[in-house]
């Protein structure tokens, strides 16, 4: 499993209006070749009157499955335009679907990349980019006289806690990053004193903003 990768958060859909032409840009996070090819076939259906539906996918942890179509349009000018778009933005399994409904102004093949690129360009805003980050559930059962001070140790550490039980022992459900879950369960069973009895969980991603 990667460490981190960028995908969509969300499906998200864009318009914007080049020469009079109507360029809609739809994004959706996909795991597989399947989800990609039912995302682009309920965008042709809805937008059935349109003159060209573009897409690309990218789609695997080493992008094994890249594939794109012009839709009609001109070679080269629309469905590798919005797969470069993906890969410049690092995403991976997500599909981008381009709608186009003619204006009545020929663009030519430069104009057309241009503006299949900024289409799939908006298509991304709209579908909110984060980077998936791996981390590892670890539980840690204690006394509740252990709670503030593991609580506020959680807080200056900043590391997640996704959920607090509270049964006869008290349990927090820690995710703290993949790579530092060793580091972490050997800081937890330090500061506990090992009275704390400590489980791992599987490894799960979280979603986290793009800083850059």
């Amino acid at each position: 499993m990667l460490h981190a990768y960028r995908t969509f958060s969300q499906t998200g859909e864009k318009e914007i209006v080049i020469k009079r032409s109507r360029f809609i840009g739809h994004g959706a996070p996909v795991e597989t070749e399947e989800e990609a090819l039912a995302f682009i076939a309920a965008i042709r259906k809805t937008h059935a009157a349109a003159t060209h539906n573009c897409f690309a996918y990218m789609i695997g942890e080493r992008d094994q499955i890249q594939k794109f179509s012009d839709d009609g349009e001109p070679s080269g000018t629309a469905g590798k335009p919005i797969l470069e778009v993906l890969k410049n933005q690092k995403l991976k399994n997500v599909a981008v679907v381009v709608t186009r409904y003619f204006g009545g102004i020929m663009l030519g093949a430069g104009g057309l990349v241009r503006a299949y690129t900024d289409g799939a360009v908006a298509a991304s805003e709209a579908s909110v980019p984060v980077e998936q980050v791996l981390h590892r559930l670890v539980r840690i059962r204690v006394d509740y006289t252990w709670l503030g001070k593991l609580e506020n140790e959680l807080r200056l550490r900043e590391t997640l806690l996704e959920e607090t039980l509270y049964t006869d022992l008290v349990t927090l459900q820690c995710l703290p990053r993949e790579e530092e879950h060793e580091a972490f369960v050997a800081w937890m069973t330090d500061l506990t004193q090992g009275r704390g009895e400590i489980e791992l969980g599987d490894p799960r991603y979280v979603p986290h903003p793009i800083s850059d």
